[in-house]
């Protein structure tokens, strides 16, 4: 059974881009052998991520998530069993929030400011999308 899981969290202490790129490293290296794709959208001191894959192995990388003292104020906002994966192809691919056009995100959000945790699930999810269609997305693996 797939399963689709999108969650926010802060960064413990703010991240740079070395930090993010260990963290896709990693990502790019287990979740291949876990059969786990999606995508990190991340600013200096936020995340958002969507994870798919098995359930089994979502739950567990997601528990890890939560013990993971790099994030903390986790939250989950939409956890869905789906008939495919939205991001198959994507390893673990990455979005920089900073370059977000305003625009975009007023099309998902009441205010211009990038706060997923006032974002219903469907609209993050959205949003999301809307950054893969216009390439905002890189780091296809």
């Amino acid at each position: 059974m797939l399963v689709q899981l999108l969650y926010v969290s802060r960064a413990h202490s703010g991240i740079d881009a070395r930090a993010i790129d260990a963290i896709l490293a990693q990502a790019r290296q287990h979740n291949p052998v876990d059969g786990i794709t999606g995508v990190l959208c991340h600013t200096d001191q936020l995340f958002l991520q969507l994870l798919e894959g098995g359930r089994e192995q979502v739950n567990r990388l997601y528990g890890r998530i939560l013990r993971d003292p790099r994030h903390s104020d986790v939250t989950l906002l939409a956890y869905a069993e789906v008939r495919e994966r939205r991001y198959a192809a994507w390893t673990m691919g990455q979005s920089n929030l900073h370059k977000l056009n305003p625009a975009t995100l007023l099309r998902y959000s009441a205010l211009p400011t990038f706060d997923p945790y006032r974002l219903p699930g469907a609209s993050a999810l959205a949003l999301i999308d809307e950054l893969m269609a216009s390439a905002a997305v890189l780091g296809r693996a």
